[in-house]
């Protein structure tokens, strides 16, 4: 793939920076973290040994003490004042992080220039081992689904498309068959997500019953819905504290989340009923009942699919961007999505073609005075404008 991601300018930049933290690139599963790195080594002036752990059987934390000497012995042989160390899926390593801690320090020690990057798909493993080992020793550098430019521009797609087939590259060649795309993103996209990085590594004691939870909740995003509800339509029981754990699994490896509800105090957030959320509105349009061609053409439902893709949006930019995402209703009065970021706060209110008016927006201006109040849809930002902008600039 010749198009380059914008975070290729960052990684580049880190290492040619004198040594100083590891680099650790992390994001959901098929968002092209391997072949990002795989263009920065092309552009890179420094000497590198590129390793995965995908490719070793077994792999353990021996394994990767090994590699990491190797990388010493070669920039000794070849007289290297500086070389790359490139680590790919490290979360498949036992022990990985105690093991880099120990390598890393020993490299400190003996003032060594040997510039180490770990690329992960599992965000909660990754940050676990991060945060628990290696404290103070690394930078992270996260990678989001595509936006809607970045489809636009690599594959040529248009707003409509995106809005239904979502971000997922790796899927962009079968939306031409969509029984083909739909397969490919249950089977090659949703599936090793949750058996890999969160069966895999998590006890879990009712795996179908997360399986369910996901495929209920991706197919009502966009809507409040209970977690008691939600249970009531399970075929597997569960409490509500198990369905919060689960979703809160999903929510870590980049699938689907549930907006808490914006209030001046925490404890009213953690008690509201979640508004369901994915990431990446393929997850939620590969179980639609509808087609790209008759969901363009249903107003109703193409007004959920557009805000669907507003708050995967949101959600999926808001650790790169710095803010969190909630949601605010009293009584019959809602916004459809609020972000904070220390003291300010943006009011976001998605109209379509299944609401039009609504007065919860300057209910809401009066309540909390937020820093920006804005509309997307009519009368207001159009899709295609908020959906390619750098939400950086709310607020400035």
């Amino acid at each position: 793939m010749s198009y380059k991601r914008e975070q290729i300018k960052d990684i580049l930049s880190r290492i040619d920076e004198q040594r100083g933290k590891l680099q650790v690139i992390v994001g959901p599963r098929q968002v092209g973290k391997t072949t990002l790195m795989g263009q920065v080594l092309e552009e890179c002036t420094l000497p590198y040994d590129s390793y995965s752990a995908d490719d070793v059987t077994g792999v353990s934390a021996d394994w990767l003490a090994q590699v990491w000497e190797t990388a010493r012995m070669k920039m000794l042989a070849q007289g290297n004042i500086k070389r790359l160390l490139v680590i790919d899926e490290v979360q498949k390593i036992s022990n990985w992080s105690e093991t880099v801690k120990a390598e890393w320090d020993r490299d400190t020690r003996e003032k060594r220039e040997l510039i180490v990057v770990l690329l992960g798909s599992s965000r909660m493993l990754i940050e676990k081992g991060l945060t628990e080992s290696l404290a103070g020793r690394f930078e992270l550098i996260r990678l989001s689904h595509w936006t809607y430019m970045e489809m636009r521009d690599c594959f040529g797609w248009t707003l409509p498309q995106y809005i239904f087939f979502g971000g997922y590259p790796g899927a962009a060649a079968f939306i031409g068959n969509e029984t083909r795309w739909r397969n490919y993103v249950k089977d090659s996209l949703v599936e090793p997500s949750i058996s890999k990085d969160v069966l895999m590594d998590t006890r879990v004691l009712k795996p179908q019953l997360l399986r369910q939870l996901f495929e209920i909740g991706s197919s009502c995003s966009g809507e409040l819905l209970s977690l008691t509800k939600v249970a009531a339509q399970l075929q597997d029981a569960g409490n509500v504290t198990t369905l919060a754990g689960y979703l809160h699994l999903l929510d870590e490896c980049g699938l689907l989340c549930g907006l808490q509800k914006y209030a001046a105090d925490n404890s009213r957030k953690y008690n509201s009923i979640p508004k369901f959320q994915v990431h990446n509105n393929a997850l939620r349009n590969a179980w639609s009942e509808l087609n790209y061609s008759e969901a363009v053409e249903n107003p109703k439902e193409w007004g959920r699919m557009a805000e669907s893709a507003v708050g995967a949006y949101l959600v999926s930019q808001a650790q790169i961007a710095d803010y969190k995402v909630y949601y605010w209703r009293e009584n019959n009065d809602e916004v459809d999505f609020v972000l904070t970021r220390r003291d300010r706060k943006i009011a976001i209110e998605v109209k379509s073609g299944r609401r039009t008016v609504n007065a919860g927006l300057p209910k809401f201006k009066t309540l909390y005075n937020p820093y920006h109040a804005i509309t997307v849809g009519s009368g207001g930002l159009s899709f295609e404008e908020f959906l390619s902008m750098d939400l950086n600039l709310l607020f400035r």
